[in-house]
Formats: C-alpha cells, sequence, structure tokens
C-alpha cells in the first residue's frame, strides 16, 4: 500500500534574538512548532556569546548555524543549499529596523516583532525595501490572531453593529508599577530609551490597543489627542499612556495602556458601539465575545469551529468549551504565513508591514500632541493596512 503524505513541508526558521532569558523568543518558538509547519534551523540568539551557544545547545541547534550576529546569519544560511526560508525577529526594538531590512535583503521572509521601528523614517523604508524584495514580512500583533477577535472583524464588516459610533480599547498591565529589581531583563530594555526608543508603554503595549482598534472595527485612526504619563519618578519614559482618537469613518475612540495600574495582569479589552449593537472582547477570557443589541438581551459567543466562517475555523484546534489562548493566537500567524508560502496567497488580515507603519505614525503622533498639551494631531496613514508581500 502507498502511503500519500499531503502535509506541507515545513519552512526553514532562523531566529535573531530571544537568547536564554528572554520571554518572546520563546513564545515565538513554541507557536511557529504548533502546526508542525516550521522548523528551527539556525538563530543569532544573544550577543553574548556563552548565552548564545547556550540557547542553540538546549534548542539543538548545530553549533555550526548559532552565529554571532544577523549579519553573519543571514550571509551563512543565504550561501545554504537546507539555508533558512524565513526570519523571526524577536530582539529588543533598536534591532528591529536593521536587522529586519537586511534579511528583506538577503532574500528572506520575515516575522519581526512590534514596534516595528524606531521611527516613521525606518518604517517608511522598512516598506519599500518589502515592496522591492518580493518577500512578505509579517508584524508579530499576536491579538489579531484570535479566532473571535476575527470573528467580531467579522460581524462590523457585515453590518451588524451599524454605524460605528464609539470605540474604548485598554490594555492595562501592573508588572512596572514599581522600580524593577535591577537584573530583570525584561523591563530594562524597556525602560531604555536606547534600546525601547522615544516610547515606553506607548510603544510596548500602547500600539497593539492602536492596531487591535483599527483591525476589528475596519475603520483607522486618523488624528489623536494624547497625554502620556510616567507615574514611576525617575524614568525616562512613559509608562502610561492616554488618548482620544478619531477615526476615517465617523467613531470617535479612547485609548489607555498602562503598565501601572496595580492589580491587573495583562488586560486588554475592547469595545466596540454602533448605532444598532456592541462588541465586547477582553483578551483574558479570550474563547467570548458578547454581542449587546439594542433593546436586546447581551449574547454571550463562544469560540466554536463548527459556527465560526471557515477562514476563522481553521484557526481552531479544539473542541468548543476547550480553552485556547495566547501561543494559539500567535500560532495563527505563523500558520497563514506558512500558508500563504505554500499557496502563493496571503491571507488579507495577516497584520504587516502597513500595520508596522502606522503605528509608528501613531506613536509619533501620539507624543507630538503630548507635547503640544495634546492638541489634535494627524497620523497622515499609509494607504493601505493589513498584510505586506510578495512572492513566496
Amino acid at each position: 500500500m502507498t502511503i500519500i503524505n499531503n502535509t506541507p513541508r515545513r519552512l526553514r526558521l532562523a531566529m535573531i534574538g530571544g537568547g536564554q532569558g528572554a520571554f518572546i523568543g520563546g513564545v515565538h518558538r513554541m507557536a511557529a512548532r504548533l502546526d508542525d509547519r516550521f522548523e528551527l534551523v539556525a538563530g543569532a540568539f544573544s550577543s553574548q556569546a556563552e548565552r548564545n551557544l547556550a540557547t542553540a545547545s538546549e534548542l539543538g541547534i548545530d553549533e555550526q548555524r548559532c552565529y554571532t550576529d544577523y549579519a553573519a546569519l543571514l550571509a551563512g544560511e543565504a550561501a545554504r543549499e537546507d539555508g533558512a526560508q524565513v526570519v523571526a525577529i524577536v530582539t529588543p526594538n533598536h534591532l528591529h529596523y536593521p536587522a529586519a531590512l537586511a534579511s528583506l535583503e538577503a532574500g528572506f521572509h520575515v516575522v519581526c516583532e512590534k514596534p516595528m521601528t524606531f521611527s516613521v523614517e525606518e518604517a517608511e523604508q522598512l516598506a519599500q525595501a518589502a515592496e522591492k524584495s518580493a518577500r512578505h514580512f509579517v508584524l508579530m500583533h499576536n491579538y489579531a490572531g484570535y479566532p473571535l477577535v476575527q470573528h467580531a472583524r467579522e460581524l462590523i464588516a457585515e453590518g451588524v453593529l451599524g454605524q460605528l459610533r464609539h470605540v474604548q480599547v485598554e490594555y492595562i498591565q501592573e508588572w512596572l508599577s514599581e522600580p524593577p529589581e535591577a537584573d530583570n531583563r525584561q523591563a530594562a530594555w524597556r525602560l531604555d530609551p536606547a534600546q525601547a526608543g522615544a516610547a515606553g508603554c506607548l510603544g510596548d503595549i500602547g500600539v497593539h490597543a492602536f492596531q487591535l482598534a483599527q483591525f476589528i472595527s475596519g475603520q483607522r485612526v486618523s488624528e489623536v489627542s494624547a497625554e502620556l504619563v510616567t507615574a514611576v519618578p525617575g524614568r525616562a519614559l512613559d509608562d502610561n499612556v492616554q488618548a482620544l482618537l478619531r477615526f476615517n469613518g465617523g467613531a470617535r475612540g479612547m485609548l489607555w495602556a498602562s503598565q501601572t495600574a496595580a492589580g491587573y495582569e495583562n488586560a486588554l479589552t475592547i469595545r466596540i458601539i454602533g448605532e444598532k449593537a456592541s462588541l465586547q472582547w477582553a483578551q483574558e477570557q479570550p474563547n467570548e465575545l458578547w454581542l449587546k443589541p439594542l433593546n436586546g438581551p447581551s449574547q454571550r459567543l463562544t469560540r466554536r469551529d463548527d459556527w465560526l466562517s471557515a477562514n476563522i475555523a481553521q484557526g481552531v484546534r479544539v473542541p468548543g468549551g476547550h480553552p485556547e489562548g495566547y501561543i494559539e493566537a500567535f500560532a495563527n500567524l505563523y500558520q497563514a504565513l506558512a500558508d500563504g508560502y505554500t499557496s502563493g496567497e496571503y491571507p488579507s488580515w495577516l497584520p504587516g508591514i502597513e500595520d508596522g507603519v502606522d503605528g509608528m505614525r501613531f506613536i509619533a503622533a501620539a507624543i507630538t500632541s503630548h507635547e503640544a498639551e495634546g492638541s489634535w494631531t494627524p497620523l497622515h496613514l499609509s494607504k493601505a493596512s493589513g498584510a505586506s508581500g510578495g512572492a513566496p
């Protein structure tokens, strides 16, 4: 009997950053392997030689494919017949742009953490490089990967809420409410302008809230009035952001992001209010979506693959009632990238280069508004928000 294996071949993945002690690198590795569509084959995991080699050893990576830096990785993998096809960039912010630019120019598809760059100018240059490279760029706005987030987006596009009126999004955490311990590497680079950029909380989680508001609503923020606060004395970057938003489709909104909200672990919540109904979703209860009709009882919608649309249901891995969450949402972005690579058609919802450009314009406009005592500041948005890239 002949056994036919229709399983798509694994894509070969290299990682820049994500060494021992890093948080997000491990998340990416778990997500990339969840659907058996990727194989980690190489990395430049740390600028510290000992940690770099130790990470490679832990992950079973050949020492010859553990590189000293991203330039050596790109050169080494490009020269191999079995070299990496996709590069995941999971470094602190200051390395996103140079590593992503070099990866695209070397012919690799890219998965990059947010915020995409340090500045709007870098973001625009990276967008040009992505277009020229004909390679696909995925920006890891993982919350777009939750099935019920995509379902909420679908309901709004279908007109279930009617004309949108209000968008309320908040992303609040407590973990920087006090000065961190000296050896807290995750806090250290996020509070350092040389590594994080001009934005602290705004760039770390505020940009997630911004992207989610645009992603679900289908409208784009055109103007912002913002205040950035440093709640803990002595910090060089903001740890709390409050902003009013004007959307190009007529909706008005509010965004609150804070890393000094005592008692809140990872409370990302969004409410979208229309003329006929409202939607509410919270990341800490990601398997339920509330639909609240005007003059009618609220409905709790659960994550079931037998009633979600086919495109969304393929991102559901277990039956209804079995919780799915954070890792699976990351994995849905990796799965979508692999599907696009195989078919040549990348899903339109997959966050990409234009989302990164919009995010940097939002950060720049919020800082400008804050410096001008909260004056309304335009974002000068890019032409389209969504996936970007070329041929597989």
